[in-house]
């Protein structure tokens, strides 16, 4: 008796989130199919899933699905499609080719930088992978930042889309540049096109501020290095988002542009000399400042997603974010009736506006719908989606994306009182971040790793040192060696930590994480010695 007893109440808890689901009408079979992959949420999964089907069947007569694949953010994906890939052409090599499979073919038919002691072997993959129609049972990769498109593109799995021969006039200067402020806005391959634009800040509530002394409403990085933000500072693991490594990027980049325009005209240094100086202080400027941001924080998380919603119940008081995430929580909190508590603010001069491109996929077994989709996205009846109010005509039936359209034609006095953000002109601004691909484009990985170690591995030890440090009034002897990066300063991040990545040795890179990782508790320990007045420093 007891036995069934226990039998019959698992078999509740089993059957008892079946009954409760809401009640959904059948999937209704339709005449084509599209498969897209994104880190994009739900509210845009729907807007645009709703949208494209009514286009489509206007444009064409049939109906389409859209089955979404959604496994994470854009780490995620990359690791996933490569994987898929790496399967899909053995299967090709060694079967319909029928050659024998080694590592070196492994390494070899996705590496779009192979050098010339590359053997005939490896050449002939690479060769025969970019002439294939291998695929991963995936149409679409939609979402996420440049980052990811260009290491899909180089390693050949996007090809080219016919939009810019069908549509060659929204690819001029005044629709959307190919380059605006140092940032790609497509590619010059035709392999992957910005569809909205992305921008960085900080996502922040006022109640907690003003409960922890601060009157005063970020506008800066910088402000995250109050030691007044203890234990309230929400940050995501930049090797694990790809978007909030960008976001990272952006702060040491505003660093050195600062540094630069100090130096501008400084009497006998050349323009070449000043930027070199600029870029090794703006790094170690950057790094600085995101420690002090780490010893601030409440934690690491995995997810971009997750620190709006803390700073919206109260539990963070300010995040770093995509612009979207902060103004879409910003939105949710005013649509319950509040409209000062939680805000967002994209610093000036310290965001750039990238974008989110699409591209398509080599295999795509539903290549038609895969072009039209796209076409759809980047003409004017898709970009009014992102940043129309709900039920103002063409825009979104149930959410506000609040996100930034790629086409400066969007920006138009005519559509200002059905935008959500009416104000906001991208294309305009009169602060403005100038990407600089050469000094920190070749670093993005290895910023995100001295970034993951100096404040999410040894975080503990960080936060107990800056608490010592703070108690003390912040002696510059204490924070001279807490605040040290000579260890990761750029010329070893473009050396050996280069390198080390570069090697694809995982035992390797977990040797320097593990060694830079006891370099900083060493550190922080001596600085709080210090501070405490333990040691001499």
């Amino acid at each position: 008796m007891k036995r069934l007893v226990i039998i019959l109440a698992l078999a509740l808890v089993i059957a008892v989130p079946f009954l409760l689901r809401p009640e959904q009408d059948a999937r209704v079979d339709a005449d084509d199919e599209l498969v897209i992959i994104t880190p994009h949420n739900e509210a845009i999964r729907h807007e645009f899933g709703i949208a494209f089907a009514r286009w489509y069947q206007e444009r064409t007569g049939r109906s389409v699905a859209i089955d979404w694949r959604v496994i994470g953010g854009t780490s995620e994906i990359a690791r996933f499609l490569e994987g898929e890939y790496v399967a899909s052409f053995r299967n090709h090599w060694t079967n319909t080719l029928d050659r024998s499979w080694s590592n070196a073919v492994q390494s070899a038919f996705h590496n779009g930088r192979l050098g010339d002691d590359a053997t005939a072997e490896e050449r002939e993959a690479r060769e025969a992978f970019m002439a294939s129609n291998v695929g991963c049972g995936i149409d679409l990769f939609f979402g996420g930042g440049t980052y990811d498109f260009i290491r899909q593109a180089r390693a050949g799995r996007l090809v080219p889309t016919r939009i810019f021969d069908t549509h060659p006039e929204w690819f001029a200067p005044e629709i959307i540049p190919q380059e605006f402020a140092g940032e790609e806005y497509w590619d010059l391959g035709h392999r992957w096109l910005g569809t909205v634009l992305s921008s960085y800040g900080l996502v922040y509530n006022n109640d907690v501020l003003k409960n922890r002394g601060i009157e005063q409403a970020p506008t800066q990085w910088s402000d995250l290095q109050d030691p007044r933000l203890m234990g309230t500072v929400a940050l995501t693991d930049p090797t694990k988002s790809g978007s909030i490594a960008k976001a990272f990027e952006n702060v040491i980049q505003q660093q050195m542009q600062q540094r630069l325009y100090a130096l501008e005209g400084t009497p006998g240094l050349s323009a070449e000399e000043a930027e070199t100086q600029a870029v090794h202080a703006g790094w170690t400027d950057g790094l600085q400042l995101l420690q002090l941001a780490a010893a601030n924080a409440r934690y690491f998380t995995d997810t971009s997603q997750k620190p709006p919603i803390d700073v919206a119940t109260g539990n963070c008081a300010v995040g770093m974010c995509i612009d979207f995430y902060g103004r879409q929580q910003a939105e949710a909190v005013r649509r319950r009736g509040d409209s000062v508590r939680v805000d967002y603010v994209s610093p000036p001069g310290g965001s750039v506006s990238s974008v989110d491109p699409v591209g398509i996929l080599r295999g795509a077994r539903n290549l038609e719908v895969a072009e039209l989709f796209i076409e759809f996205v980047m003409s004017m009846e898709g970009q009014k989606l992102w940043n129309f109010e709900p039920d103002a005509p063409g825009g979104p039936e149930l959410f506000a994306l609040r996100r930034l359209p790629v086409r400066r034609d969007f920006y138009v006095d005519e559509f200002k009182t059905h935008r959500s953000d009416p104000e906001d002109a991208p294309y305009e601004s009169d602060e403005q971040l100038i990407y600089r691909s050469s000094w920190t484009g070749g670093l993005f990985r290895e910023m995100s790793l001295i970034v993951r170690i100096m404040g999410f591995d040894t975080h503990p030890e960080l936060v107990e040192a800056w608490k010592d440090i703070v108690a003390a009034g912040q002696p510059p002897e204490a924070m001279a060696v807490f605040q040290n990066m000579d260890a990761v300063s750029y010329d070893i991040a473009f050396g050996r930590i280069k390198s080390t990545l570069g090697a694809r040795d995982k035992v390797e890179e977990l040797e320097l994480a593990k060694e830079l990782g006891q370099h900083f508790r060493e550190q922080y320990a001596r600085a709080a010695a210090i501070a405490r007045g333990d040691i001499k420093p």
